[in-house]
């Protein structure tokens, strides 16, 4: 009888053991998936169902002749103008519960039709809202609600080296399982100013990062570890000339810029650049430089007011020299230009000129008029 008794007990620890180790098992395999998780997985789990992959279709207008570059054959028989669809994909991402999606200007530039396809595979017609060219930033927009949507982080808070992700549908892999991939890096510089391209665009204040972005990711997302997107990423520089792969140096447009941009296009459909100043200036060159006793030919000279303009009303007069704008050294008209569009100004906006008025130096602000 206690013989049996001692058997009972016996099974009863051991299932009792059995039963701790499989929950310590259970509790330990919990820890392990908990470690595996970081604010990075986090940022990509949150953002991801805002991320789309863009397929565009354009039409694309080439040329050909039959003599090549034979000017008197090519003068008796013109050249024949032919048109093409052509496809190509990339990235972008919904910021708006209605539908409303950025993406790269150069991606749909003359786009016939618009596809975005969202996280599971759904696909939607976009409408294009408007492009600004100069930026690079284009509005779509998508019909239906309830859409999830990435929001905004604070560009100017960037910290050069902090962790950022890349997301989006480079080579088209998007289309392959309906998800966005996924590249980390860091932030590697920002503020990085590259001028007018010859396409016209216009990269300012880029933020760097050595997230992989291929063909395929331009108008994707570059998101901060808390999940926030801080930049549009829109292009990289290459190896060379043969090859097209990410070697590291990627760069995003800034969101503060494009917060603004999207909020024009929602309201006008276009962002209006254009300015008057009511002035007609010279450059300087060393005879006239001379002849107004300048101790060098930088700056241009204003030769007329238009009566009733900005400048007018500013009290800039015809024979004022002027030096700087902005805090940079004017030395030709065209640098005037120049710092007004790559900064990205408008009617309404203010610049802050140095101009010198015989003996006198003064500081002007002259508001762009309409």
């Amino acid at each position: 009888m206690k013989k049996n008794i001692f058997n009972i007990i016996h099974i009863l620890f051991l299932l009792f053991l059995s039963c701790t180790l499989i929950a310590q098992s259970g509790s330990y395999q919990e820890e392990i998936t908990t470690s595996r998780e970081t604010a990075i997985t986090r940022a990509i789990q949150k953002i991801s169902p805002a991320v789309a992959g863009i397929n565009v279709t354009a039409i694309q207008e080439y040329v050909t002749s039959p003599f090549f570059n034979d000017p008197l054959w090519n003068m008796l028989f013109p050249e024949n103008i032919h048109r093409r669809r052509v496809k190509s994909l990339g990235s972008g991402v919904v910021i708006s519960a209605d539908g409303y999606v950025v993406t790269n200007a150069h991606l749909v530039e003359g786009a016939e039709e618009i596809v975005v396809t969202l996280i599971g595979g759904q696909e939607f017609k976009a409408k294009q809202i408007g492009i600004d060219n100069i930026s690079d930033i284009a509005l779509l927009k998508i019909k239906g609600k309830d859409f999830p949507y990435a929001k905004f982080g604070d560009s100017d808070a960037v910290i050069i080296g902090e962790w950022v992700v890349a997301l989006g549908n480079p080579f088209g892999l998007f289309n392959v399982n309906f998800k966005p991939t996924a590249t980390i890096g860091i932030v590697s510089a920002k503020n990085l100013d590259f001028g007018r391209q010859q396409s016209g665009k216009i990269y300012q204040d880029m933020i760097q990062t050595d997230a992989s972005i291929n063909t395929g990711n331009s108008g994707g997302p570059l998101i901060n570890s808390n999940g926030e997107v801080i930049g549009i990423n829109t292009f990289i520089f290459t190896g060379n000339t043969y090859s097209e792969g990410s070697v590291g140096v990627g760069f995003a447009v800034p969101v503060k810029r494009v917060a603004t941009i999207i909020e024009e296009l929602k309201q006008y459909g276009k962002i209006d650049r254009t300015f008057r100043t009511g002035l007609s200036v010279q450059n300087i060159d060393r005879f006239l430089a001379r002849y107004l006793n300048l101790n060098s030919t930088s700056g241009v000279i204003v030769t007329e007011v238009e009566r009733g303009s900005s400048a007018h009303r500013a009290g800039i007069k015809v024979g004022d020299v002027i030096k700087q704008i902005n805090g940079k050294i004017v030395n030709t008209d065209n640098e005037i230009i120049g710092e007004i569009q790559e900064n990205f100004l408008k009617a309404g906006d203010v610049i802050t000129l140095i101009i010198i008025r015989g003996s006198k130096t003064m500081d002007v602000n002259l508001e762009l008029g309409k």
